[in-house]
């Protein structure tokens, strides 16, 4: 995949209702393990989150915080509902004011396997709790929308968003049976959300006549993707991929090298190789579906 131009180092936006597109927003065989901890902390506190390999997140259930991004950017204010996602998982810490001492971010979980952990900091100030955490992404062949995110995105959460939360809040209020299945699954759909909200607002913005998102709000290039990830298997041509989202074999073939940065049948082929080697990792896929997924005759 050709490399995708600098992002801003962060923005904040509101989430807002899907194109039909939201399910190439990020394929299921770029999410892994997810794993996130209950921080229940009172002022004066501060806590310092290492870089990691995948990719962090912050939610803020009740009261308030401070995000310290590194390079010694500005603090960001967090208020109840705000979520935080940190694209690169870089070092950065959370406090309740700019020159509180921070300690290490150090989970307590009721066994190693366990996806959700609890952080608790006692002091004599305000209360704050958040849901932090991280995805465990696949960095061996990322999605392209990955690559486009900022460094540093903030959400503000209302509508369904806000409701993803309260959900969250309720379900981390107290230990129930199935919470480890079922927080990971709300933070999944967190991060659809914000990466839906992020798509819906650079789609409608006049300086982008390229990229991830721009292809995802075309008609034509955005039913060509819907159509490769919900049958990588299918022998798909270009033709046919032009033919049912309405265009001619050229203009097709033009417009979705210009918004994607490559080929039909070069993406196709990348998304095929990806799908097959989620399987292979994941299920054991045999060599005969492996060759099934990823002919060799794609034009």
């Amino acid at each position: 995949m050709p490399p995708a131009p600098p992002p801003p180092a962060c923005r904040s936006f509101r989430s807002r209702r899907s194109p039909e597109s939201s399910s190439c927003l990020l394929p299921s065989s770029e999410r892994r393990r997810t794993r996130s901890a209950r921080t229940d902390v009172r002022a004066p506190w501060g806590l310092r989150f290492p870089a990691i390999t995948g990719t962090s997140f912050h939610v803020v259930l009740e009261g308030s915080c401070m995000l310290l991004p590194p390079g010694g950017e500005a603090p960001l204010t967090l208020g109840p509902g705000d979520v935080v996602f940190l694209r690169e998982g870089s070092a950065h810490a959370l406090a309740d004011a700019p020159d509180t001492p921070l300690t290490d971010f150090a989970p307590e979980r009721p066994d190693p396997s366990s996806p959700i952990g609890r952080v608790h900091v006692d002091g004599p100030g305000a209360q704050t709790i958040m849901l932090c955490g991280a995805y465990q992404l696949d960095r061996t062949r990322p999605h392209p929308l990955m690559r486009e995110l900022p460094r540093l995105v903030r959400l503000s959460a209302h509508d369904e968003l806000g409701r993803l939360v309260d959900l969250l809040a309720a379900e981390l209020a107290k230990p129930r049976p199935g919470g480890d299945g079922i927080v990971p699954s709300l933070v999944d759909a967190m991060l659809l959300h914000l990466l839906r909200a992020w798509v819906e607002e650079r789609a409608a913005a006049d300086d982008t006549p390229s990229g991830w998102a721009r292809a995802l709000a075309d008609h034509a290039v955005g039913r060509a993707l819907q159509d490769m990830h919900a049958r990588p298997g299918h022998p798909w041509t270009v033709a046919e991929l032009a033919a049912r989202s309405g265009l001619s074999r050229s203009v097709f073939a033009q417009r979705f090298t210009t918004l994607i940065g490559e080929p039909p049948m070069a993406y196709l082929t990348w998304w095929r190789m990806t799908s097959a080697g989620r399987l292979l990792r994941e299920y054991g896929v045999p060599p005969g579906a492996y060759r099934r997924l990823t002919p060799s005759a794609v034009a």
